[in-house]
């Protein structure tokens, strides 16, 4: 579906306006998603080159500069163009969402006291980040260059490759079945893993735009 409105925000002032702030928003996640997994897996310190919460709130601000452009534009054009207009909206909240997460991973880096490391897990949490990063950063490609194929690849692999196993770290280490890590380190690589999930559901949610009408955006084709 979004093929065909792609070709109708490059038409509309506006709308090319709204689309390249979703690129531009896509890109700052970017920067703080790799930011955020460096300072929690890879540092003692929660130190990074980057101010993450003036990034999120650049994002947040793109959001209603959006939400703003589509309202005056359907003011304008009425009925015909509000399909179009549901999709951008929709679209918007999902990558908004990723900064979110992205932050929140952050926050946990902070208040974590040295670099998390998975335990048990670590084998597993490695793939799930390397799988989580790749459909994030192909989710942007497909995105802005309207790959449907791309699209469609990388929406097979979703529940297997990350949110299966997501649920696997987090229900073993909420039910109490993993008895060599202490307390804190449990509850931040459950929250972890949840937001990583969260990420990779977000990014899903993105390409399902490309591919899917309206209604199934966010859901198998």
């Amino acid at each position: 579906m979004f093929k065909q409105i792609y070709e109708l925000f490059n038409s509309d002032s506006l709308y090319e306006q709204a689309l390249l702030e979703c690129h531009e928003m896509l890109d700052i996640d970017a920067t703080m998603f790799n930011e955020s997994v460096k300072s929690l897996r890879k540092s003692d310190t929660a130190e990074i080159p980057i101010d993450i919460y003036s990034m999120d709130q650049k994002i947040n601000a793109f959001e209603r500069d959006i939400r703003r452009k589509i309202m005056t534009h359907l003011a304008i054009s009425g009925r015909e163009d509000l399909g179009s207009g549901l999709v951008m909206v929709s679209i918007v909240i999902d990558i908004e969402r990723i900064g979110d997460y992205t932050k929140n991973i952050y926050d946990l880096a902070v208040n974590y006291p040295k670099r998390l490391e998975g335990g048990i897990y670590e084998k597993q949490l490695i793939k799930i980040e390397e799988n989580t990063k790749q459909l994030f950063n192909q989710s942007v490609i497909s995105f802005k260059e309207q790959n449907i194929e791309l699209g469609r690849e990388l929406m097979k692999n979703y529940k297997t490759e990350i949110s299966t196993q997501c649920d696997d770290i987090t229900n073993c280490l909420i039910s109490g079945k993993t008895k060599d890590i202490d307390p804190a380190q449990s509850a931040t690589l459950a929250l972890y893993a949840r937001y990583l999930k969260r990420i990779s559901a977000h990014s899903r949610n993105l390409i399902s735009s490309i591919v899917n009408p309206f209604e199934r955006i966010g859901y198998p084709e």
